[in-house]
């Protein structure tokens, strides 16, 4: 893609939820291939692959497979054959993150540098544009400054910046978590994290002294970039990624036609851009981000540090606001609605917050309106008794609305491309492949692509030629199944045709075929970028476990590049002691107010203040939270489970220096 164009890029489970994200705008979407995607129950055949690529391709829309797990030295040459068959069946790009695989005889295939590969500096983009990488995936918690700063080091025409703006976060920097490789042996660099994240803990200070019960405190609200994707433009960033390969129908629907008609304003005011596919949208729906599962939104850390970044009280979706209780009765509740109109369907999902700010599912079985149009009478899926503090004025939430699901279970989405037609007889022929005798139908769409279809005829004359020339336009125009739009058909006939239905049919679909073919053939493969000769030098000359180094490929690689140490991954098992087991933005101090910063200028409060330890505490489970304050990161400390190091089934031996010379 160039400066100039925009990608939306969307996540898809399966091949058809990735073909519906295509439908309902995106110019690009990302999928897991049969194996080595960093979602480990993701995973989809070749042959779902290549019939997604066809249908994608299509409107000029991209697809890229994720091979961006790192890979033990037995695991490289299956991934070197998977590269292969994603280059044969058409994919365009496979987005990485273990560096041994540019040491392998990859296919002509472009590559692009996955989150996992943790960019954070303008130094490492660099050397990733330098290594051949085409495209970035950006450290979420990059601030608008900082993404600019890395896009003035990249050239425009080798490389461009990649970015999410939509769904769930991580909250550690991404590749840079071993929680649930220390705890259970389960990596999430190898696509099979447990998410320790999500749990609740109890926070204890230095002295002992409980901070926080029960809570959620390593849980982030979901990323939405809704009101910053003018900013991102602006600082540089060329792809939109939204989060969510493990995500619905629904959700890959909703939010793709959601930022699609975002960005389409966009391109409105800014003609200079473009989108990097073809074809426009219409939806039979009004796309709203606050009706799929979210934990809340944030926009993290793009427009600088903000306190209530935070999912503290739950990982889970707590809806939005719907009414309160009026009523509750043996075996059913009453709800008078918050606003006139609301209707309650069978299946709804409500909520509510408990007296322990616990978030307690509410499932309706049966909802019944009743005389007055605000209050609804409901009958919940499970006993009332089971519900607790379920009482009269408690606030309910809806985190389903079985209408909207229903509504997008059903087609949701037409993308078409303007098309424009011209008939011409014998008499009026372009000069070259000449028709003897008939009609042939000419088509050209908005992007320039010609194609055409003949029908030998021997001329007869129509009884009515203003009824033949309306039957042309009637069965000449039905593209209702086809990815075309027409705009306008030019009758250049030197004399008027009798021509029966069915083969203007025919040479419609053969027309339109043919337009297909010509727009297929026309859609060049994405260049593989280039490596700098000589090779260009890491900006460090030591790496540790957080190099993610987790074969000898790679270690080749990093060699090569001027690095003289590297230690093998976390995964090797090699790390006996406590560790960072995670590295984050996220300042657990910061968001209970008792970050030294925060108090700098309070009198009373300054100097009292510092960025002591605290631990998490989770059931058996003990980790301790450590703050580098320069550069505002905070570290999760613990050290490996006895039973997840004894699995030693695959040893690494890197030379941490260069072995002497014999």
């Amino acid at each position: 893609m160039s400066a100039h164009t925009l990608e939306l890029l969307a996540p898809a489970r399966t091949a058809d939820i990735g073909i519906q994200a295509v439908l309902h705008g995106a110019d690009a979407v990302y999928i897991g291939g049969p194996s080595f995607g960093a979602r480990a129950t993701a995973d989809n055949s070749l042959q779902d692959i290549e019939r997604l690529v066809r249908q994608a391709h299509l409107y000029h829309a991209r697809i890229y497979v994720t091979l961006n797990t790192i890979l033990r030295d037995d695991e490289l040459e299956a991934a070197r054959q998977l590269a292969w068959s994603c280059y044969n069946v058409g994919v365009d790009a496979l987005i990485i993150q273990d560096m041994g695989l540019l040491e392998l005889d990859l296919p002509p295939i472009q590559l692009h540098a996955s989150t996992q590969t943790d960019i954070r500096t303008p130094e490492k983009a660099r050397f990733l544009q330098d290594v051949g990488l085409s495209k970035l995936v950006l450290a979420r918690e990059l601030t608008l400054p900082q993404i600019a700063a890395i896009h003035q080091v990249l050239d425009p025409q080798r490389c461009v910046p990649e970015f999410f703006i939509h769904g769930a976060l991580c909250v550690a920097y991404s590749g840079q978590c071993y929680i649930s490789h220390a705890h259970t042996g389960r990596s999430a660099n190898r696509g099979e994290c447990s998410q320790a994240c999500r749990l609740p803990y109890e926070v204890r200070d230095e002295a002992g002294r409980i901070v926080a019960h029960d809570k959620h405190v390593l849980s982030m609200k979901d990323n939405n970039q809704s009101e910053n994707l003018r900013a991102l433009i602006e600082a540089g960033v060329r792809s939109f990624k939204i989060e969510g390969r493990y995500k619905d129908m629904g959700y890959v629907k909703n939010i793709t036609a959601h930022y699609r008609r975002l960005f389409d304003e966009i391109l409105t005011e800014r003609p200079e851009l473009a989108a990097s596919s073809h074809g426009q949208c219409q939806f039979s729906f009004t796309p709203d981000p606050l009706q799929n599962f979210n934990r809340e939104f944030t926009d993290y850390f793009v427009q600088g540090r903000q306190i209530d970044i935070g999912a503290f009280d739950s990982p889970k979706n707590p809806g939005q606001a719907i009414g309160w209780v009026s009523h509750v009765g043996r075996d059913h509740l009453e709800i008078t609605c918050d606003q006139p109109g609301t209707v309650l369907h069978n299946g709804d999902g409500l909520c509510y917050f408990d007296l322990q700010n616990n978030l307690v599912g509410l499932p309706i079985n049966r909802a019944q309106a009743t005389h007055d149009p605000l209050v609804w009478q409901l009958f919940p899926k499970d006993p009332v008794s089971d519900h607790a503090d379920l009482k009269k004025g408690l606030t309910l939430n809806r985190n389903r609305d079985m209408s909207w699901v229903r509504m997008l279970d059903k087609p949701s989405a037409e993308r078409r491309m303007d098309v424009w037609m011209r008939l011409v007889d014998s008499g009026d022929e372009p000069a070259q492949q000449p028709l003897e005798q008939g009609l042939r139908l000419i088509l050209q769409d908005a992007h320039g692509f010609v194609a055409h279809a003949d029908l030998p005829l021997v001329h007869q004359a129509p009884k009515d030629a203003a009824q033949s020339r309306e039957r042309f336009g009637q069965q000449l125009g039905k593209l209702g199944d086809t990815p075309f739009a027409l705009q306008h058909l030019s009758l250049a006939l030197e004399r008027d045709w009798f021509v029966p239905a069915a083969q203007l049919n025919d040479l419609r679909r053969r027309g339109v075929q043919a337009l297909m073919q010509a727009r297929e053939a026309g859609l060049a493969r994405l260049p593989r970028g280039e490596a700098v000769d000589p090779p260009a030098p890491y900006p460090e000359t030591a790496l540790s476990y957080l190099a993610n180094v987790y074969n000898h490929q790679a270690h080749a690689f990093y060699r090569r590049h001027g690095v003289q140490v590297v230690d093998a991954a976390y995964e090797s098992n090699e790390e006996a002691g406590d560790v960072s087991l995670m590295i984050t933005k996220h300042c657990v101090r910061f968001s209970l107010s008792l970050c030294p910063k925060q108090a700098k200028g309070v009198t009373g409060v300054q100097g009292t203040v510092r960025a002591e330890p605290m631990q998490l505490i989770h059931g058996k489970e003990k980790l301790t939270l450590r703050f580098d304050c320069k550069p505002c990161e905070m570290h999760v400390v613990g050290r490996i489970k006895p039973q997840v190091m004894q699995d030693q089934t695959h040893p690494l031996t890197f030379h941490r220096s260069r072995p002497a010379t014999a």
